[in-house]
């Protein structure tokens, strides 16, 4: 039997490796846990590989146990650009294949006021000319949030994560902890009753978070995307979670 390290943490990850494993593919499906822990069938492995010294060493440790991995299946987040390209290099490393499933990124529509940026520095240039924005592209540093806090025209700040901040928050934010999927009733009714004047979020793609940018068309409101990282090519890539559950089935399945 194959063993696959599929590398997870988003629902896409948690689908695909309930698949796999009823395919009679040895699955570990590893996440850092800090938003939620799934419930999988197959191996599950909480805490990401600092623990075993790094990637590296999690495959080289699990070849000499002689329970050795057949190839890497990377379905991170778009944005955990650390984990992607550690596991390039890993794969590499050890000999193994590692392939790639990202969900694709959204597509602007008509009557879409999107606008996109790089760096924080491009962020903080744009929201001089708003007032009262919402931040939901996940964590943000310290330093970063109280510079946002610190222009004299923001008047509040709506910061909408997953997991709480490890830092005191200017008297300007208030954290909001929730966890999609998000209805469009309910991004509605929040960006109406904080009187939102702009989003700033990930282009994540998928259909759980999207609901705001509806919201945010249907209310003429501006949205700020930050970019995709760029990220080293993997030996085969997948934007089609059919098509590399098939492919992972053809490669590694009985």
């Amino acid at each position: 039997m194959k063993r696959i390290l599929l590398l997870g943490g988003t629902a896409d990850a948690r689908r695909l490796a309930d698949a796999l494993h009823q395919s009679g593919i040895h699955v570990i499906y590893s996440l850092a846990g800090l938003v939620r822990i799934p419930q999988v069938d197959c191996e599950l492995l909480v805490g990401g590989f600092t623990q075993f010294g790094g990637l590296g060493n999690y495959l080289q440790d699990k070849a000499q146990q002689g329970l050795a991995i057949d190839a890497i299946v990377d379905v991170t987040h778009p944005y955990a650009k650390n984990m992607s390209q550690k596991a390039v290099l890993a794969a590499k490393q050890v000999g193994i294949p590692c392939w790639r499933f990202h969900r694709p990124a959204w597509q602007q529509e008509t009557g879409d006021d999107w606008h996109f940026y790089q760096s924080e520095d491009d962020l903080l240039a744009a929201l001089t000319k708003y007032q009262r924005p919402l931040l939901s592209a996940g964590q943000m540093t310290q330093a970063f949030m109280q510079s946002i806090a610190d222009q004299d025209q923001i008047d509040s700040i709506l910061w909408r994560t997953a997991v709480p901040a490890k830092f005191p928050l200017p008297e300007k934010v208030f954290w909001l902890k929730a966890i999609g999927p998000f209805a469009y009733e309910d991004e509605l009714a929040l960006l109406t009753q904080h009187k939102i004047d702009l989003i700033v979020s990930k282009n994540s793609g998928g259909k759980a978070t999207y609901a705001k940018l509806v919201a945010a068309r249907n209310l003429n409101l501006p949205v700020y995307l930050q970019a995709r990282p760029a990220l080293p090519p993997a030996d085969r890539e997948f934007d089609d979670l059919a098509v590399c559950l098939h492919a992972c089935q053809q490669a590694w399945g009985n």
